[in-house]
């Protein structure tokens, strides 16, 4: 695996949203020499103080964001097209495709034959880890790649918390440009 700056990358927790359980979230980011992207997510802190989904089978859903998700926003160059993956600690995902700015989601053209990302969690006693794979043919074409990383985290009362790399100013929106911090060129 050849590694692009893989960090790790510590994401901030929106200051409208803070959460007294979480002590860090932070990512680590290679590149295989396949293509595929690799995520892994790190959360330390009370992990009984917070809501995770059961594991399931692995397989599409809609509306991850509304618990505990981690998410990777990754943009072609200058844009303005993008496209958010969710990955959920219950091993459930999805990929969105967007023409610009919360732009009307467009058809996912072609990723139907594409393998699913893989995910893997473990929970080791004060953290939780989840590691995403992103292969190529999932990935947008063409180089830089800008990505905006960052998790949504439910609290056990049903409370959300906003992570990212960078928060643009107002409330919390992964959608908007200047959340994608990390530049990644070709290896």
């Amino acid at each position: 695996m050849c590694i692009i700056d893989s960090g790790p990358f510590t994401l901030a927790c929106h200051p409208q949203t803070p959460s007294q359980a979480i002590r860090e979230i932070d990512v680590r980011v290679e590149e295989a020499k396949n293509g595929s992207l690799m995520l892994t997510f790190r959360l330390v802190g009370d992990i009984s103080a917070l809501r995770f989904p059961e594991s399931r089978t692995s397989r599409r859903v809609d509306y991850l964001w509304q618990h505990t998700c981690f998410e990777a926003f990754v943009m072609a160059g200058e844009g303005p097209e993008y496209r958010e993956f969710n990955f959920s600690p219950s091993g459930e995902w999805q990929v969105y495709d967007f023409r610009a700015y919360r732009n009307a989601r467009m058809q996912e053209r072609g990723l139907e034959n594409e393998p699913s990302p893989g995910i893997k969690v473990h929970r080791i006693m004060d953290r939780l880890e989840l590691a995403a794979e992103i292969t190529q043919g999932l990935l947008p074409h063409g180089r830089p790649l800008r990505l905006g990383l960052s998790a949504v985290v439910e609290d056990a009362d049903g409370k959300l918390s906003y992570w990212a790399l960078r928060h643009p100013p107002g409330k919390p929106d992964f959608h908007h440009t200047d959340a994608f911090a990390l530049l990644l060129e070709k290896i």
